[in-house]
């Protein structure tokens, strides 16, 4: 059976991925836009100090996304994820108005080793959803949804004594779990390091959608970045690395 739903206005329509349209935000970003129609890898509001080290990076037509040691843990941790400012980008909380069901959305697991704050409970404030200018057209058939650039999902921590160690386990498991729902990767697993976090990356294809999907550790929290297609593209990791730092500086609260 096929698993695209759009609902258009309380119209149902019949294709492939479960999609539900909502709106976020009245308005278009500000911004130059990439080389795919996309924003150029931005940067966060004045608050990305929280987490430390740059938010910006390499994207489509520059440097790859530079490789450091993790610095030593600050002591930093979080007590709210909050829905960041970026460069060129509308943010706002949930999934965005679309979702593939049936176990495709990508989740963080296999973190049961780390003590969640009081309070977090991945519930839709730690769900948050960013739309670039142009809006993502996602199409199958005669089916079209309009899409964000990226829905991330946030867990906050009482401590990651091992940010790489964590971010590895969380990887295996998450990915695991969305290969046995269908979610096909491909290429070869990317991770990249700065002094405040570990990305770790790899391109996917869902429901015949090229997707590239970031996870992401430090010594307080961990996450997700989806990254949806533009012009039935693969996001380059070497813009969705930039664009994961970008939203982990502005989303973590202290």
């Amino acid at each position: 059976m096929s698993r695209f739903r759009a609902v258009v206005a309380s119209v149902v329509l019949t294709s492939s991925v479960a999609v539900t349209l909502t709106g976020c935000g009245s308005s278009e970003p500000p911004g130059a836009e990439g080389p795919t129609g996309r924003p150029a890898p931005g940067k966060a509001s004045e608050s990305r100090t929280s987490t430390g080290g740059s938010a910006t990076g390499g994207g489509e037509g520059g440097a790859a996304p530079a490789t450091e040691r993790l610095a030593a843990d600050p002591g930093t941790r979080y007590t709210a994820i909050a829905v960041p400012q970026l460069e060129g980008l509308v943010c706002d909380e949930g999934d965005g108005g679309i979702h593939y069901g049936s176990g495709l959305d990508m989740r963080v697991s296999g973190d049961d080793d780390l003590k969640e704050i009081e309070g977090d409970s991945n519930d839709v404030a730690d769900e948050v959803s960013c739309f670039g200018s142009p809006r993502n057209i996602l199409r199958k058939g005669t089916m079209s949804a309009s899409a964000p650039m990226f829905t991330a999902r946030s867990h906050l921590y009482e401590k990651v004594a091992d940010p790489a160690a964590a971010l590895n386990r969380i990887f295996a498991a998450s990915t695991d779990d969305a290969t046995s729902d269908g979610r096909d990767f491909t290429g070869e697993t990317r991770t990249v390091t700065d002094s405040a976090l570990v990305v770790k990356c790899r391109q996917n294809v869902t429901d015949t959608f090229p997707m590239t999907t970031c996870f992401w550790a430090n010594y307080g929290a961990a996450g997700v970045v989806d990254f949806f297609p533009a012009d039935d593209q693969y996001v380059p990791i070497d813009s969705a690395v930039p664009w994961t730092r970008a939203f982990v500086a502005g989303a973590l609260r202290t």
